[in-house]
């Protein structure tokens, strides 16, 4: 239930509160006061589109806070604490939660939950759980086909809504199984070409048989033959300086030798220094991997003999190789689209062309299975499709019948709501079915759609008669009318009040009216008054008394309060309405 809105610099209102409780609340005022601010300041809670041109003229931004409690364990209050808000105790099982936005002058908007900053796409998503809102351009809406569906499958609740949603998965997968049939069967020969080109680069790739890494290995033999004899020089060089091997090159000189001498001496000096013996010890250390790198030296250079035939051999392999790397390593060329270069690129390729060529050459066996899965997704479609058919007839004969009786209440005796459902052999995502709102507006009327067959102010009571039957099933708690009463006078507007405050008594209804006759049933009465600026001042939202009712009905009923005869029949209007409008009397 929304149980305060504070509104600040919007529109023609610079500061106001407007207290909210149970039970039908209305909203008057002159015309130009600003109760179109109000609905606009509400919009703006629940997530729509900010305006900046709504900001006050002269002021930096507008502010619009409101205060809900809702249930503690409900949808709105699960995704405000997901979101990060922080929710107040408000009574047993219920919360208490604070919406704010803001918007600048120029332009932005921001969104507060609960004290966190939140997108102002949340606050849609709550408003879905918080509030319903109906002004005139939800009977336009009515007019549509779309806005029809939709109320008859709210009627219908989980009797359309489940089979519903197994309707759309199975149609999704239908509609994916019937475009890979179709590209298969319109593609076939650029299918055929595709699978000649991957086997005859798998046959390519089999003959030369890569092995990973070869590419590399191959280069690094191929740089060590073609530099043979500089290797060979500079390994003989290397061991004859370890080992002293070559007295021409060395004088006799080695490294293993120096180092050996002088741990020799070292070692003398042992038992006198230990800083001494560990350094000994470190050139024994030294001696050993010295002696090893030597042996290692000459290990290596035996094996380094010139070899021709080898590098032509090493030379032609990387040719091989590199013609089928040019061709499938480019990672742009492989399968996936990514991947390694070189050799292991190739055989990349070749994994991912071996699972593509196997989709390929079954493409006959796949169309069997397709076709197969097709016709069942089609079996299983005809039969939601006819599940959410028989659910919307059913639904659309109680709202009917409900709506009907309601219509009747509502100053429209002998009219009738016709809902009908025609199933059009097509598949949408909404079902199979055509689905309209009709309206005989007296009795012996034919039955016409509500978008050529129902005036404004007759649209207005079936939008109320729709409203109050689906009431049960809305999860809302609190309903917003702007003026839906336009059109109506007299005795249908009495009845529309009658049938707002009905309503009020399952949920929180706010209406904002022009209607002294609507206005008469409140159980509270809040006046926008205007300041003679053409403003409204920060008191601007007054709640009523009863004598600050008469007055203000009385203003609506001539145009001014200090008439007597319209106090008079604003009194009567008040007396007559209290039996249902009186909280005590409900």
């Amino acid at each position: 239930m929304l149980e305060e809105i504070r509104i600040s610099d919007l529109g023609v209102i610079a500061g106001t509160t407007l207290p909210l409780g149970p039970g039908l609340t209305v909203l008057t005022g002159e015309t130009g006061a600003g109760k179109t601010m109000v609905v606009t300041s509400l919009a703006l809670l629940l997530g729509e589109r900010a305006d900046a041109g709504a900001v006050r003229s002269g002021a930096a931004r507008s502010v619009v806070e409101g205060r809900f409690t809702l249930p503690e364990g409900g949808a709105a209050a699960g995704r405000a604490i997901e979101a990060g808000a922080d929710l107040d105790a408000a009574g047993p099982g219920r919360a208490e939660m604070l919406v704010a936005r803001t918007v600048a002058a120029g332009g932005r908007s921001r969104a507060h939950v609960g004290g966190r900053s939140v997108p102002n796409g949340l606050l849609g998503e709550l408003a879905d759980d918080l509030v319903a809102v109906h002004g005139q351009s939800e009977q336009v809406l009515l007019r549509s086909p779309q806005r029809q569906r939709e109320v008859v499958d709210a009627a219908a609740g989980d009797a359309v809504a489940v089979p519903l949603a197994r309707y759309r998965a199975v149609l999704a997968d239908h509609r994916a199984v019937r475009a890979e049939l179709d590209d298969i069967r319109t593609r076939g020969r650029e299918r055929a070409q595709e699978a000649d080109l991957l086997r005859h680069g798998l046959e390519r790739v089999e003959a030369v048989d890569p092995r990973p890494g070869e590419d590399v290995a191959l280069a690094e033999e191929a740089e060590r033959l073609s530099h043979v004899e500089d290797l060979r020089l500079a390994a003989a060089t290397a061991h004859a300086a370890l080992t002293g091997e070559d007295d021409e090159a060395t004088g006799g000189a080695s490294a293993v030798g120096a180092v050996e001498a002088a741990r020799r001496a070292l070692e003398a000096a042992r038992d006198h220094d230990p800083v001494l013996a560990e350094l000994a010890d470190r050139l024994a250390e030294a001696s050993v991997v010295l002696t090893e790198a030597g042996a290692d030296t000459a290990s290596h250079l035996a094996g380094l003999e010139a070899d021709p035939a080898r590098l032509a051999v090493v030379q032609d392999r990387r040719a091989e190789l590199s013609a089928l790397v040019r061709t499938y390593g480019d990672p742009a060329v492989g399968a996936a689209g990514d991947g390694p270069g070189g050799v292991d690129g190739v055989l990349a390729w070749a994994q991912g062309a071996s699972r593509r060529l196997l989709g390929l050459e079954g493409d006959d066996d796949r169309v069997v299975a397709l076709a197969a899965r097709e016709r069942e997704l089609a079996d299983e479609l005809e039969e939601l499709a006819s599940t959410v058919s028989a659910a919307r007839t059913a639904a659309g004969e109680r709202l009917a019948a409900a709506a009907t009786a309601e219509l009747a209440a509502l100053a429209m005796g002998g009219a009738r709501l016709v809902v009908r459902v025609e199933r059009t052999g097509r598949l949408g995502p909404d079902g199979a079915d055509d689905v309209a709102l009709l309206l005989a507006a007296h009795a012996g009327a034919d039955p016409r759609p509500l978008a050529r067959g129902a005036s404004g102010g007759e649209l207005s009571r079936v939008m109320l008669a729709l409203e109050v039957v689906l009431a049960e099933a809305d999860p809302v708690e609190t309903f917003v009318f702007d003026e839906v009463d336009s059109g109506v006078g007299g005795r249908a507007a009495v009845e529309i009040g009658r049938r707002l405050a009905a309503l009020a008594q399952r949920a929180q209804v706010l209406v904002v009216t022009h209607l002294p006759q609507v206005a008469a049933f409140a159980d509270a009465h809040l006046l926008v008054e205007k300041g003679q600026d053409g403003s409204v001042v920060a008191s601007g939202v007054r709640a009523l008394d009863d004598e600050g009712r008469v007055a203000e009905l009385a203003r609506m009923l001539a145009g001014h309060g200090t008439s007597r005869s319209a106090r008079e029949h604003a009194a009567e209007l008040l007396e007559q309405a209290r039996p249902a409008g009186a909280p005590g009397a409900r």
